[in-house]
């Protein structure tokens, strides 16, 4: 799992990079759920981590693309 990201480190990423990132960590939380529900995680924390980080992304990418709305 990559590491989280503060809000400042996420807006110096360019659009591009932050849809890769989205994808990588759905893809990881996804392995962490299958995994748990095979044999308990060691620290289940980390799926709620994954899921705050990939919500914090996908808010950035959000507001980039209002502010992007309402420039035109």
């Amino acid at each position: 799992m990559l590491k989280n990201m503060k809000t400042s480190e996420i807006r110096e990423l360019s659009t591009k990079e932050i849809k890769e990132l989205v994808i990588e960590e759905k893809n990881m939380l996804l392995k962490l759920k299958m995994n748990h529900a095979v044999s308990p995680l060691e620290s289940p924390l980390k799926i709620t981590s994954a899921r705050k980080h990939i919500a914090r992304l996908m808010t950035e990418l959000s507001k980039r693309t209002l502010t992007e709305k309402s420039e035109k």
